[in-house]
């Protein structure tokens, strides 16, 4: 029986997780399968990976054969890696001390490359926040001082008016004191 591992799709439309199972390459992408070693979800960011090492290992030592989406999940979290080095073993290229020691200085290399990536997209989502931030506050800014400029405006002109009526006023109350005017008699016809 040739045996795969591949990705089994679920989750809703448009957005997609997968399953990461071993099964026999006659059977249908979601149908039966062997085992579930592991899940998928591209939808995040870096794309999340949860992985049986150990059973992916045992799989790859038994035969199964990873599609191509499958062997770059595998050699991401380092099974691809482990099994070649394993290999060396086995041919006697170098012992097995040797093959962890060389295992462990390229998970602390890949490991070095995620946190890397992380802080990269953590510090561009700080940097965008901010100057959204910025922005914001330079409309407010510019918001208040117009605000300001109206509001100065319109006391200038209720100052203006004001002075106007006052000297209106003054000015009535001047005209009939300085001059006495007559009644006007209606007009004979």
């Amino acid at each position: 029986m040739p045996v795969k591992i591949r990705l089994a799709r679920h989750g809703r439309k448009r957005y997609a997780y997968y399953h990461i199972v071993v099964a026999d390459s006659r059977s249908p992408r979601d149908g039966k399968f062997i085992e579930r070693i592991g899940s998928y979800n591209p939808n995040t960011n870096p794309a999340t990976i949860n992985l049986n090492f150990d059973k992916a290992l045992t799989w790859l030592d038994k035969g199964a054969q990873p599609t191509d989406t499958a062997r770059a999940i595998l050699s991401y979290k380092g099974v691809m890696m482990k099994k070649h080095l394993l290999e060396g073993v086995k041919k006697g290229a170098f012992d097995e001390a040797e093959a962890e020691k060389r295992y462990n200085a390229w998970l602390t290399e890949k490991e070095g490359k995620i946190q890397a990536k992380k802080d990269q997209l953590a510090g561009a989502k700080a940097d965008a926040t901010k100057e959204r931030l910025d922005q914001e506050a330079k409309i407010n800014t510019e918001r208040a001082e117009a605000l300001a400029a109206k509001k100065a405006e319109l006391a200038a002109e209720a100052e203006a008016a004001a002075k106007a009526a006052a000297a209106e006023a003054a000015g009535e109350e001047e005209a009939p004191e300085g001059t006495e005017e007559a009644p006007e008699a209606p007009a004979a016809e």
